[in-house]
């Protein structure tokens, strides 16, 4: 059983609470790719009813959010801020009051400001997911990697996962390393010096800044894109020296073991951090990324809100 009302951050979960997770998704994938019918027939959040609250952009996480509560059977409605009352000067957290009194059964919040969905949670009695909030976390992200990760490479325990980019700006490295090391993986951060965050090395990783030598040991090799909106200025010379030194293209992954798997969260800056050759390349694991992301917000969804 699930035993937590909402999904926040990935640090704190417990690996039993991480495992309930995965196995449930593990169930719907496995039911999903067997039916063929016009409905699925595990339609929990049948009479439920998700609001999809974005304050930031997305394609990946907001859509697959709302296919995962479809396929169960939910309602969704999709919440733009800019055709909202927060252009009229309406804060977040009226926003979600309001939202809350219409009673629906699950918020799902992208918030450009770190901690935000936190605050909420402690404010609504409504449950809540987090789809990511500033350079904070993006819990379910973690969940959808771990779960790919594990369908290419068995359990994840033991595993060296190497995570390459703008560590210091990134939501998705943080939650991954955090989840990744709850399951008992060995990772490593690879950048620039510029975008490494103060003393990362507290939070049991391995810091790198070679990436040819990084890649040689890595069973997994997470791309991440460089994060320039969330940036006061530039905090390396030029694109073209970061592809050069850090990006990941047909040369560079010569160092990588025949079994490895690439991995990117997505959106992809193509012939910056990764070329276009590898992104579609047989080490690519990046559509199943995409595809597991459905499945792994229906087994949340399911666990959180859905009926027994």
């Amino acid at each position: 059983m699930w035993r937590n009302r909402s999904l926040v951050q990935t640090l704190g979960l417990s690996e039993s609470d991480v495992r309930v997770v995965l196995t449930r998704a593990q169930e719907l994938k496995k039911m999903w790719l067997g039916w063929k019918g016009s409905e699925f027939p595990h339609a929990s959040l049948k009479g439920r009813t998700v609001v999809n609250l974005f304050f930031e952009s997305s394609t990946r996480t907001r859509s697959s959010f709302e296919l995962a509560a479809r396929r169960l059977g939910g309602d969704v409605l999709n919440f733009t801020a800019e055709t909202s009352s927060v252009t009229k000067g309406e804060t977040l957290f009226d926003t979600a009051r309001n939202l809350e009194a219409m009673e629906p059964d699950l918020l799902v919040v992208r918030h450009a400001s770190a901690g935000a969905p936190l605050q909420l949670s402690k404010m609504i009695k409504v449950p809540l997911i987090n789809a990511g909030d500033g350079f904070h976390e993006h819990p379910t992200q973690a969940f959808l990697d771990v779960f790919t990760i594990e369908e290419h490479r068995g359990t994840v325990k033991g595993r060296h996962v190497l995570i390459v980019g703008d560590i210091a700006h990134s939501r998705v490295a943080r939650s991954n390393i955090y989840l990744l090391k709850t399951l008992g993986a060995r990772v490593s951060v690879c950048g620039p010096p510029s975008l490494m965050p103060p003393s990362i090395e507290k939070l049991g990783v391995s810091v790198f800044h070679d990436l040819r030598k990084a890649l040689e040991s890595a069973d997994v090799v997470m791309m991440l894109r460089i994060q320039l909106e969330r940036q006061n200025q530039m905090q390396f010379p030029s694109l073209g020296e970061y592809s050069k030194f850090w990006g990941l293209n047909a040369e560079t992954i010569g160092s990588l073991k025949e079994k490895a798997i690439i991995m990117h969260p997505g959106p992809l800056n193509e012939g910056v951090e990764i070329s276009q050759d590898v992104a579609t390349g047989s080490y690519s694991v990046i559509m199943d990324q995409v595809r597991n992301g459905v499945i792994v917000r229906m087994a949340l969804m399911d666990l959180m809100v859905g009926h027994d």
